[in-house]
This record gives C-alpha cells, sequence and structure tokens, in this order.
C-alpha cells in the first residue's frame, strides 16, 4: 500500500481518518483527524480513500490507543465522535451475490515460513450476516462472524503455517439482506470448501485479482448467486470406481516386451485433476509450472533406477504439456530414453520414458 503525505485515509480498526500530514518511522504516520488532532497509526491499519475504492473494515484487529494531546493550560473540550453511518454505493452487477474468501501471505519473500491473512470479499449490494468456520474431527469451530457492508472485504484472522492443518475444511454461512429499502430475496448459503495447504507454500499460487494490490489465493464461496459445490465421493462410491478399475486393468491387452516382477511400469498421471483438488485461481501458465514440477520431481526419485520405465499420462489436447516434456527431455535429461507409450492403452496422451 502506498501512502503519501496528503492522503486522506481511513482507519481500518476503527470508525475516522483524516489527512497523513507526516511520516513517524518506517511503519508509522500521523493523520490529522477532523478536530485537528494528529493521530500516530500505524500504516497497515490504513487505507487510502478512493472514489471507487472498495472500502476495508475490520473489528477483529488490535486496537490502536491513541495518543492525547500534550496538556496546555486549559484542556480543549473534544466531542466524542458518533459511528458514521456508511453509505452504501450500488452498482448495477452487484444485485447478485458474490462472495469470495481470500489468503494473502504477509511477506511472500520468505513462503516457507511466513504466515498469512484471510479475508471475506463481498462483492454485491447486500449486507451479509456470516459465520466462518473450520472443521475439527466431526464438528465445526466459529473463527470469525459478524456483518460484512455491501461492496466490502474485511479481515478475518491472521494464522501462521503450523495452523493449516485445521484450514483444511472451512465452511462459509451467510444471510444476505439490505437496510431501510426493499430488496430481492436471497436464499440463506452454506458452501463448504476444502483448502489445498499445498498451495499456500507456492508463490505462483498467489494471483493478481480484483479486490488486493497484492496478490492472493482466492476461493469462490458464491458465484452469480449460484453458490459453489464441492464434488463429494461416497465411500462406496469410491470402493465400487476402484474395483471397476481393478477390473479393467486385468482384461487390459499389454504392449511391448513382458516386464519382470521386480520391475513394474510406474504411471504418472500429470492431469491438473489429479495433480490438485481446486484449481481456482490459477491461470494455464501457473497448470503448466505445477504439471512441469511434478515430472521433474518423479525423474528426481527414480534416476538412479536403470532401466526403469515411466509412462507419463499428459492427455492429447493442444499438445501443450507434451511439447513442454519433449523440451525437457531433450536438453536436460538427454540421457534417458523416450518413445510415446502404448497407443492401444493411452492413444496419443502419454510418453515413457526408460531411465538410463
Amino acid at each position: 500500500m502506498s501512502i503519501k503525505i496528503g492522503d486522506k485515509v481511513r482507519f481500518l480498526n476503527s470508525v475516522g481518518g483524516g489527512t497523513v500530514t507526516a511520516f513517524r518511522g518506517k511503519d508509522q504516520v500521523l493523520v490529522e483527524d477532523e478536530d485537528g488532532f494528529d493521530v500516530p497509526a500505524l500504516i497497515r491499519e490504513c487505507v487510502v480513500v478512493g472514489n471507487n475504492e472498495m472500502q476495508v473494515r475490520s473489528d477483529n484487529r488490535p486496537v490502536i490507543t491513541r495518543q492525547a494531546p500534550a496538556p496546555v493550560q486549559t484542556a480543549p473540550t473534544v466531542k466524542k465522535q458518533e459511528p458514521v453511518e456508511v453509505k452504501v454505493e450500488e452498482t448495477p452487477e452487484g444485485e447478485r451475490l458474490n462472495v469470495f474468501l481470500a489468503y494473502l501471505p504477509i511477506d511472500a519473500k520468505v513462503m516457507q515460513s511466513t504466515g498469512y491473512e484471510a479475508y471475506i470479499v463481498n462483492n454485491s449490494n447486500y449486507f451479509l450476516f456470516f459465520n466462518y468456520m473450520s472443521r475439527e474431527n466431526n464438528s465445526w469451530i466459529s473463527r470469525h462472524n459478524g456483518i460484512v457492508e455491501p461492496n466490502t472485504k474485511i479481515f478475518l484472522e491472521e494464522f501462521e503455517k503450523s495452523d493449516l492443518n485445521d484450514l483444511e475444511r472451512i465452511c462459509v454461512q451467510f444471510i444476505a439482506f439490505k437496510k431501510n429499502k426493499p430488496f430481492a430475496l436471497k436464499n440463506a448459503v452454506s458452501v463448504e470448501l476444502r483448502l489445498d495447504t499445498v498451495k499456500f507454500y507456492k508463490l505462483h499460487c498467489f494471483t493478481e485479482n480484483d479486490f488486493f494490490d497484492e496478490d492472493a489465493l482466492v476461493y469462490p464461496v458464491v458465484r452469480q448467486d449460484v453458490p459453489e459445490k464441492e464434488l463429494l465421493i461416497s465411500a462406496a462410491e469410491l470402493q465400487e470406481a476402484m474395483a471397476q478399475k481393478k477390473k479393467v486393468d486385468t482384461t487390459r491387452p499389454q504392449s511391448g516386451k513382458p516386464q519382470t516382477a521386480g520391475t513394474p511400469v510406474i504411471e504418472v498421471d500429470l492431469h491438473i485433476t489429479q495433480l490438485l483438488d481446486n484449481i481456482n485461481g490459477l491461470s494455464n501458465a501457473d497448470i503448466l509450472n505445477y504439471q512441469l514440477e511434478k515430472f521433474h520431481e518423479i525423474l528426481a526419485q527414480y534416476a538412479t533406477k536403470k532401466g526403469q520405465k515411466i509412462v507419463f499420462i499428459h492427455g492429447k489436447g493442444e499438445g501443450v504439456l507434451r511439447k513442454a516434456i519433449e523440451k525437457e527431455l531433450k536438453t536436460k535429461y538427454k540421457q534417458h530414453y523416450f518413445q510415446d507409450a502404448s497407443f492401444r492403452e493411452y492413444g496419443y496422451g502419454a510418453t515413457m520414458i526408460t531411465i538410463k
């Protein structure tokens, strides 16, 4: 966030704001309020007020204690500031609910150790009475709840990498409404999400977005009035699918030279849906980079096993991943032999590599 002297700012943690008059150190500014007092504030607790900027509010961050002005012979009488009712600026597209969860690294330069901030983004003309929860065993724990104003994002919590295991299962519930005016009735929403905690370690998973100046990992909760749905497979369905796959494998014709019992062919599916549970927020370039990282990881794992055969399933598609793999093999892995995998088993969608 870039703040300069003369900017008008609003405090994140409390009602009020004013004009920036000076800097104090690297992380504080003095803000002159409407009564003429200079109030010290952390730069990260201020937001520059713009005409079209989404407001940012939080009642969950630590409160900054204001320093009283130096005493004089006659202490001035300061009027107590009353909470200001924020004027709701509605947009035509805001009549449909669009709600997101967003996660930002506190320090993107040290991704292996940094903590994170969580926000809820309400990109609609409705107030949301919400509850943000995480699952613990067979129960749910409320992590933050309250009201988020229209076209606003609010801070939910700050957490460390050690807390990621508690955030694999997230649930957001809310009721949408408007104040002092008629509105279209919206259904109550309850959406469960599975966070891919591996993404929190990878800088490229945090991408440019419409809500923050910084790159963020954004999970849709509701888009265009439609709640996100996670595909959940029951244990019975999973068992049946595995049995069906085993039956197909036993009847599948074998190709090439028979494999000895000690050197079975390794099969690696590089389709992104097999590598990640959720690809929201990933660009095509991010997906390709992730697939190639997996490719390099597998080759490194079997680098010393001479004669080992590995089939990488990349699919036919537009051939982008296939060409990228061939380029890596011709430049970084010239010692290995590679060829198209069995056409009868994989069509044109797989490459077989023999470790040399």
